[in-house]
């Protein structure tokens, strides 16, 4: 089975990789973003002691904070560099119960199925070619009565105006062509996708970004960037 990347969006996250924990570099945004998932995230489960996986961690921004709180964290994602970065700022932090592996879902899926209490996906199943396939992959690493947690973009012209050409040309938030448009998935999409793996999907919320003072905020509104909270069932 082939592996479930794209080298030319490993490429783009490899490049940037030593400016990730630097919160005014292109991941200013995401840095904005990390308490306000975390915030969502705690609305439904307390990870303390929890067994959780990130998947496509990247820098490691998410995953520390998941550590930080008393989960015995693994981070996973398939760029190299960004790996290097997440394991020696979490050195550099002391932080422990945090471990990061190159490894696809679908990969770690086969090695420790139905070991995790928690999954998160955020921002990266829009940078993969198959999302299903790591949908599926994440229910199978969830124990019954998990939760999964995910974040992508919706496909529609207002995603297109604000992701694409607000974020990358016009507020040149992002370096152009992090995104590409045809791969954002609308929340029907990510729902059914989560429901053919056998997924409960509990709730959607937006999320609103404020370019005047770098800042998030969860809405209703989930044209643009947006989270979804789901459970395999017990």
């Amino acid at each position: 089975m082939p592996i479930n990347v794209d080298p030319a969006e490993l490429a783009k996250f490899e490049a940037l990789a030593s400016r990730w924990w630097d919160p005014e570099s292109e991941f200013k945004p995401l840095h904005a973003l990390n308490p306000v998932r975390m915030n969502y995230l705690d609305g439904y489960v307390n990870v303390a002691g929890l067994k959780v996986v990130d998947v496509g961690c990247g820098g490691g921004i998410l995953t520390e904070t998941l550590a930080k709180r008393g989960g015995i964290v693994t981070g996973i994602d398939m760029t190299d560099a960004p790996l290097k970065v997440a394991q020696l700022h979490a050195l550099d932090q002391g932080i422990e119960q945090l471990t990061y592996r190159q490894i696809t879902a679908e990969q770690l899926a086969t090695e420790e199925s139905g070991q995790y209490d928690v999954v998160t996906c955020m921002e990266m199943l829009e940078h993969v070619p198959d999302p299903a396939s790591v949908i599926a992959a994440v229910h199978a690493l969830l124990k019954p009565g998990g939760w999964a947690f995910f974040s992508t973009i919706n496909r529609n012209p207002k995603s297109w105006l604000f992701a694409v050409v607000g974020a990358e040309y016009v507020l040149k938030l992002l370096p152009k062509g992090t995104h590409e448009f045809k791969k954002f998935i609308r929340p029907g999409e990510l729902s059914k996708w989560a429901r053919q793996a056998g997924l409960k999907t509990i709730d959607f919320r937006g999320l609103r970004y404020n370019p005047l003072n770098n800042s998030f905020k969860l809405t209703d509104d989930v044209s643009v960037n947006y989270l979804m909270a789901s459970r395999k069932p017990e």
